[in-house]
């Protein structure tokens, strides 16, 4: 399902304020392979999906120092997404990810867009990912055929990023969605 059409008839909140849920965080993806892919035009990652661990991995440098001891400096952080689910064959982003360019792909050919947010808030982040098949068919008898991936953070970190419907336009009907606002 492509972002804009998820985030038809959801208007998000900056002030919204309380407890959310899994569900309520998006992963989007670029699988189009084109330099200018809007964003509204990402497939999400929702069909099949069982876990989607958006993990923090700090990196950092330790020293010891005379009578202050030991001392932790952080130096980088990368964005990690541990994605788990059941293998649906028609989801693009599924078709997209387990495809054999993307399981055996190296380099820049796996390297991708994405975009991350709230869909109360609509903040969130936008950066790019390294696609990493870990297992394609994992499975017990009688059970779907699972499978696991892994995307980690490729390049600069992530940047801020706000999701707003784009206006619409003659050429596109509706707009593209997912624009920037200043961040």
């Amino acid at each position: 399902m492509k972002l804009t059409e998820l985030m038809s008839g959801c208007t998000p909140d900056k002030t919204f304020s309380g407890f959310i849920t899994a569900d309520d965080w998006v992963l989007a993806v670029d699988v189009s392979g084109a330099e200018d892919t809007a964003v509204g035009d990402y497939e999400t990652v929702q069909a099949g999906i069982v876990k989607v661990e958006a993990n923090l991995n700090p990196i950092t440098s330790e020293k010891q120092y005379i009578r202050s001891g030991q001392a932790t400096l952080k130096t980088g952080v990368q964005r990690v997404f541990d994605i788990s689910g059941d293998r649906c064959i028609g989801d693009p982003f599924q078709d997209w990810a387990l495809s054999l360019a993307m399981r055996y792909g190296l380099g820049q050919r796996v390297i991708v867009p994405y975009v991350y947010f709230c869909l109360l808030t609509g903040e969130g982040e936008r950066g790019t990912v390294s696609v990493l098949i870990r297992s394609d068919g994992s499975t017990g008898a009688g059970e779907g055929s699972g499978f696991l991936l892994t995307l980690r953070q490729a390049g600069e970190s992530p940047a801020a990023y706000t999701w707003s419907p784009a206006a619409p336009s003659p050429e596109t009907p509706g707009g593209s969605g997912g624009q920037d606002e200043g961040n």
